[in-house]
């Protein structure tokens, strides 16, 4: 059997389960409209899609990933409650030559059902790891809902806030915005520059002296932004607890139980977070009725931060031993996607994604 075939058959044997599953096979474009689905993958995707053009349709790109335009499709015309599942190739960019393919097959399971988000969870999470158990994989789990709760409660402007939370899906920028917005870190020599020249002229006055524009911005927005760093540079610094008690999130790394009792813990001081730790709390028993082991099960708060920029909740993967090799399989919820992509309406929704082809090269097929 050639290794293509082999892919093939793994792939094929992961859809079956799915299906076993209650879930409905469902197919995708290759191609796929890049203007609006660019933005809801994130920095990293758009940064490694195959974009091109066409003449009547626009910016187009070869399908990065199944689940945006499985949720673009439930959303225009899908009944509630709704599983899915699906199979065939994504496209990727890559860095630099390794073991991380351009093209390669993907089998992934959606699960739409607004009646028990965290029992939900817990069987996507719990089908995945029956499926894997042969590979003897290392599960890890994370809640981005936990962090983006912890910044929406901090006592600062909304600027800042907003600010934090675009930036969560990249962990080196979001730690230096908290380190400056904290006091813990400098202004930025640039940034200080400015300000200096703001407090001697107007916004408008730095504009017309720096002479002719260049850019897609106008002089009203030029100075809009200026305006904004002033009122930035004014702001108080968030206050010291509550910094620490980010960080502290940050790098909260436990097994699950432990690392109930720690956000429990830090609830009194940070009480923005309450409703998403009762959340978790609530996938960790229905984790427990469908036979996962919480007190051993790894949890990270920060887990999930480097990958698809829609998910907004709990998040998964599972990794063979080998550290250079891709997660195996992956997956998370994605709410507020539904409601990007529903105009108005919007489901609760989770999945995930197996990648047959380190399946079968961890069984040995290939």
């Amino acid at each position: 059997m050639t290794a293509k075939a082999a892919i093939r058959q793994e792939a094929e044997s992961l859809f079956a389960a799915f299906r076993a599953e209650g879930a409905v096979p469902v197919e995708t474009d290759i191609l796929q409209t890049a203007e609006t689905l660019l933005d809801l993958y994130g920095e990293d995707i758009r940064a490694r899609a195959y974009v091109t053009t066409d003449p009547l349709r626009g910016e187009m790109m070869l399908r990065p990933d199944f689940t945006v335009p499985v949720v673009q499709a439930h959303m225009a015309h899908g009944a509630e409650p709704a599983r899915y599942c699906y199979m065939g190739e994504v496209f990727r960019k890559q860095d630099s030559p390794g073991t991380r393919a351009n093209e390669y097959l993907q089998v992934g399971f959606e699960l739409f059902d607004r009646t028990a988000p965290e029992q939900a969870d817990a069987q996507v999470f719990a089908l995945f790891a029956r499926l894997l158990a042969p590979l003897s994989l290392r599960a890890a789990t994370g809640d981005i809902g936990i962090l983006m709760a912890a910044v929406r409660g901090l006592s600062t402007t909304d600027r800042r806030k907003a600010a934090l939370l675009r930036h969560i899906w990249r962990p080196n920028r979001f730690r230096a915005l908290l380190d400056r917005f904290s006091g813990r870190a400098p202004m930025p020599a640039a940034r200080a520059a400015l300000l200096d020249h703001l407090q001697k002229d107007s916004p408008e006055a730095l504009t017309r002296a720096a002479g002719t524009l260049v850019g897609l911005r106008s002089p009203e927005d030029i100075a809009a932004r200026a305006r904004a760093l002033i009122d930035d540079a004014a702001t108080p610094p968030i206050a010291a607890p509550e910094a620490a008690l980010l960080y502290d999130l940050l790098s909260l790394q436990a097994p699950a139980r432990a690392a109930l009792n720690h956000l429990r813990g830090i609830t009194p001081m940070l009480p923005a977070i309450a409703p998403a730790v009762d959340r978790f709390a609530a996938r960790l028993d229905a984790l427990d009725r469908l036979g996962t082991d919480t007190e051993t099960l790894p949890f990270e708060a920060s887990h999930g931060r480097t990958s698809l920029e829609y998910y907004d909740g709990f998040v998964f993967s599972f990794h063979a031993a080998d550290p250079s090799l891709p997660p195996v399989a992956s997956g998370g919820r994605y709410d507020a996607l539904t409601a990007v992509l529903g105009q108005g309406r919007s489901i609760p929704a989770v999945g995930g994604v197996i990648r047959p082809g380190l399946v079968a090269r961890l069984k040995g097929s290939v």
